[in-house]
């Protein structure tokens, strides 16, 4: 389980992280979401014991990072796949970390099996392209069979193929009860793999709930209704409380009323529907809506907006093999 209480931490007039506090539980993948510049980053390295807060604190399993005996056996981390000695093959740059820890030199060549690196192991580190990278990166944070992961954007740079792998993974690591934890900007991606997400803007903490209840609860719920008698219709749908927003070709956007309302109303009526579809809103349309007001720059405005091992992964793809240009 992971903890952070009352996490606050302020470098000079800024505040990154202001008094967050929420808990990442065991046994389901929890997406870490927030605009640029919210403090995910800055959280996650409070998490790790890589920054000090300037109050409140952070714990994994009930103690501090810095406390752990053997951190890779407790918590595995990937916040910069990058972060590796480019001239140190991607086998010893796994060695040095597993020795260590007393890590046995098998694991190394489980792990980098597991991560599909197996071609390129014994290659240097510096040449990866950014797939191959992660990968690594991805190998390092499970060399100690951790309970604990901390995941920072682990898609980034990996071919379809492997963005169905690593979500996979993560969600089988929740099944037999570990903590993961996982960062991304990839809201399509998150829809699919998170059951739970904690939300964060300007350093404070706006959602911590299910993915499902955040989408519910931060968009509108719509019917699309097409039929030729468009104004009949929807003075009906309007005497029963709905509100209507009118298209071309016989379209309406119906809001505050459920799709089976509106079809048995029509029906009742004797009006003719050509469609009628329920449209239920997405993750990417909730976190605009929910963190509009936390964005560090503003597009549209174009101002600053406010100061045990699962089944092996494929190969890497074609998009990650081969030097990084």
């Amino acid at each position: 389980m992971i903890e952070a209480k009352n996490l606050t931490k302020r470098y000079g007039d800024k505040i990154a992280v202001d008094d967050l506090s929420f808990t990442v539980a065991p046994g389901r993948v929890t997406g870490f979401l927030g605009p640029n510049g919210a403090g995910k980053s800055t959280t996650m390295r409070l998490l790790l014991g890589l920054d000090r807060p300037t109050r409140g604190h952070a714990r994994i399993h009930g103690v501090h990072y810095r406390d752990l005996p053997s951190p890779l056996r407790t918590v595995g981390a990937l916040l910069e796949a990058k972060a590796v000695h480019t001239g140190r093959s991607a086998y010893n740059h796994l060695l040095v970390l597993a020795q260590t820890q007393g890590i046995e030199r098998r694991r190394v060549d489980e792990v980098v099996e597991l991560v599909g690196l197996g071609g390129v192991a014994r290659k240097r580190a510096g040449g990866f392209s950014l797939g191959m990278g992660q990968r690594l990166g991805i190998a390092a944070a499970l060399l100690g069979d951790p309970q604990v992961l901390i995941l920072d954007e682990p898609v980034n740079g990996l071919d379809p193929e492997g963005i169905v792998w690593i979500r996979t993974l993560m969600q089988r690591l929740a099944s037999e009860g570990r903590t993961v934890l996982v960062s991304s900007h990839l809201m399509n991606e998150m829809a699919v793999t998170a059951e739970h997400l904690i939300v964060i803007g300007r350093g404070k903490l706006i959602a911590d709930c299910s993915t499902e209840e955040f989408v519910e609860r931060s968009t509108e719920k719509t019917v699309t209704v097409r039929t030729p008698d468009a104004a009949r219709l929807s003075e009906v749908l309007a005497a029963e409380g709905a509100r209507i927003r009118p298209g071309e070709d016989g379209q309406l956007t119906v809001v505050d009323m459920e799709a089976p309302r509106v079809g048995e109303l029509a029906a009742a009526e004797g009006v003719v529907l050509h469609e009628l579809t329920p449209i239920r809103g997405s993750l990417e349309r909730a976190f605009m809506e929910l963190t509009r007001d936390s964005v560090e720059y503003d597009a549209a405005a174009g101002v600053d907006a406010a100061p045990a091992v699962p089944a092996a992964p494929p190969a890497a793809g074609p998009a990650e093999k081969g030097e990084a240009r």
